[in-house]
C-alpha cells in the first residue's frame, strides 16, 4: 500500500462498498442527540449515541466510532474527563473528538485542547458548520487509519522478510555444519589411516586431542582456537602414512637407521597438510611439523628450542607423550599414571615447555578424566560429531 495514493480530498473512502463512517454523539440531553443525528444521517453517516460519559466509554470499546461529538457538561463524568480517558487508550487515541458546548470561556477551550480534543462546536449547533467540521475531521481520521494500516503492512512485510532471512541463514548454517562434519570426518579417518595398524589408535586420537584442547583452553586460547586444536591435533602423526610398515609395527626398539626414517613422519605430515586455506588444516601442518621438537632444542625435525617452537606444538607434545606412555604399544606395555607423570615432570624444561607442564600437573585430575573417558568411547572414534568440545568442557572443575 502506497501512502501517496490516499486521497485527502474525498469525504468517504473510495471503495463504495465500504461502511459509512460512524459518528458517536455523547450528550445527556435527548433533544440534543436527536437534533445532531437529524443533521448527520442525511449525509450518509451512521450515528451512534451515548447518554453520558460512562455510556460512551463502555460503547467505544466494543464499537469504536470514527468521530465523537462530546458534550462537556454531563453528570458523573464531564466531557474533559471522558476525553482524558479515551486519549489514554492506545486503541482509541486516534479517534477525533469535537467538544460540543455552550461554554464560551477561553479557559474551557484551552483545557479541552490540553486533554486531547481536536475541535469545538458551540451550541446551538449550526448545521453547515457541523457538517464541515465532521467532513474535515473524518478526512484526518481516514488518513491516520491509512497510515496506521500502512505501517502495520510494512512491519508485517519486514517481519516476513526477517523470517525468510532467518530461515535462509539457518539453511546456510546447516549446510556449513554438514560440510564441516564431512570435512572433519575425512580428516579423522585419514588420521586413523596413518596409524591403522595400531589397534589403539582410535583411543589415542580421541584422548590426545581432547587433552590438547583442554590444555589450550587452560592456557588462554579463545574458543575458536581451542576447537582448531581439538581437530588439528589428531593429524599430528599423519605423516606416518609414508613410513614403512616394518618400522611402524616393529616389536622392539628401533635402530639408528630406522629412527632416521621414523623421524621423517613429521616432515611428511607437514608436506601433506601444507598450503591449506582452512584454519585447522594450517594448524595441523604446524602441529605435525613441531610436536617432536623439544624445549632444549634436541628434538626433530628442525631442532627448534624454547618459544621458537609454536605453542600448539608444545601443547601436543605433552598430550601425545602422556597418552603414548599410558597406552600399550607393540614395543612396550602401558605405564601407570604415577610413572607417566614422573616422566613428564622430569622432562619439564628439557623436553617440554615448563609452563605447559605446570598447567598439565595442576589439571591432572581433569586430564585423567579425559583420558579415561576416551578409553570408553572407542566405538565413537569414527563419529566426528561426537568428537567435540563437550568432553573438554566437562573435564573442567
Amino acid at each position: 500500500m502506497n501512502p501517496a495514493k490516499f486521497d485527502i480530498g474525498s469525504d468517504l473512502p473510495d471503495d463504495s462498498s465500504a461502511k459509512a463512517p460512524k459518528i458517536m454523539v455523547v450528550d445527556d440531553e435527548i433533544l440534543n442527540r436527536k437534533l445532531i443525528e437529524a443533521m448527520l444521517k442525511p449525509q450518509g453517516y451512521k450515528v451512534l449515541t451515548a447518554v453520558d460519559g460512562e455510556d460512551c466509554l463502555a460503547k467505544v470499546e466494543t464499537d469504536p466510532p470514527d468521530l465523537i461529538l462530546m458534550d462537556i457538561m454531563m453528570p458523573n463524568l464531564n466531557g474533559f474527563e471522558v476525553v482524558t480517558r479515551l486519549k489514554a487508550r492506545e486503541n482509541l487515541a486516534l479517534i477525533p473528538i469535537v467538544m460540543v458546548t455552550a461554554l464560551q470561556d477561553v479557559g474551557d477551550r484551552v483545557k479541552a485542547l490540553e486533554v486531547g480534543a481536536d475541535d469545538f462546536l458551540t451550541k446551538p449547533v449550526d448545521r453547515m458548520e457541523l457538517r464541515a467540521r465532521v467532513r474535515s475531521l473524518l478526512k484526518v481520521k481516514a488518513y491516520n487509519d491509512h497510515m496506521v494500516n500502512y505501517r502495520q503492512e510494512l512491519e508485517s512485510e519486514v517481519a516476513k522478510q526477517t523470517l525468510e532471512l532467518q530461515k535462509a541463514s539457518l539453511k546456510i548454517a546447516e549446510a556449513h555444519s554438514k560440510l564441516r562434519d564431512a570435512s572433519l570426518e575425512t580428516i579423522f579417518r585419514l588420521a586413523r589411516a596413518a596409524e591403522y595398524k595400531d589397534e589403539d589408535t582410535g583411543n589415542h586420537i580421541i584422548s590426545m586431542s581432547r587433552i590438547s584442547a583442554f590444555l589450550a583452553e587452560r592456557l588462554g586460547f579463545n574458543p575458536t582456537v581451542v576447537e582448531r586444536v581439538l581437530y588439528a591435533s589428531p593429524m599430528h602423526d599423519i605423516g606416518k602414512i609414508g613410513i614403512p610398515d616394518r618400522i611402524l609395527t616393529k616389536n622392539g626398539p628401533l635402530n639408528d637407521e630406522e629412527w632416521a626414517v621414523m623421524r621423517m613422519h613429521t616432515v611428511f605430515g607437514g608436506q601433506i597438510l601444507e598450503g591449506s586455506g582452512i584454519g585447522f588444516l594450517r594448524l595441523g601442518e604446524v602441529i605435525a611439523l613441531t610436536h617432536h621438537e623439544k624445549w632444549d632444542g634436541s628434538g626433530y625435525p628442525n631442532g627448534l628450542s624454547g618459544n621458537r617452537i609454536p605453542l600448539a606444538g608444545r601443547i601436543v607434545a605433552v598430550a601425545d607423550v602422556f597418552d603414548a606412555l599410558m597406552s600399550k604399544r607393540p614395543y612396550k606395555p602401558p605405564l601407570t599414571i604415577d610413572q607417566t607423570v614422573d616422566i613428564i615432570r622430569a622432562g619439564r624444561g628439557t623436553h617440554f615447555d615448563p609452563n605447559v607442564v605446570d598447567i598439565f600437573l595442576e589439571s591432572l585430575p581433569e586430564i585423567i578424566h579425559l583420558w579415561n573417558t576416551a578409553q570408553t568411547e572407542h566405538h565413537m572414534a569414527l563419529e566426528p560429531r561426537h568428537h567435540n568440545l563437550d568432553a573438554v568442557h566437562a573435564a573442567r572443575p
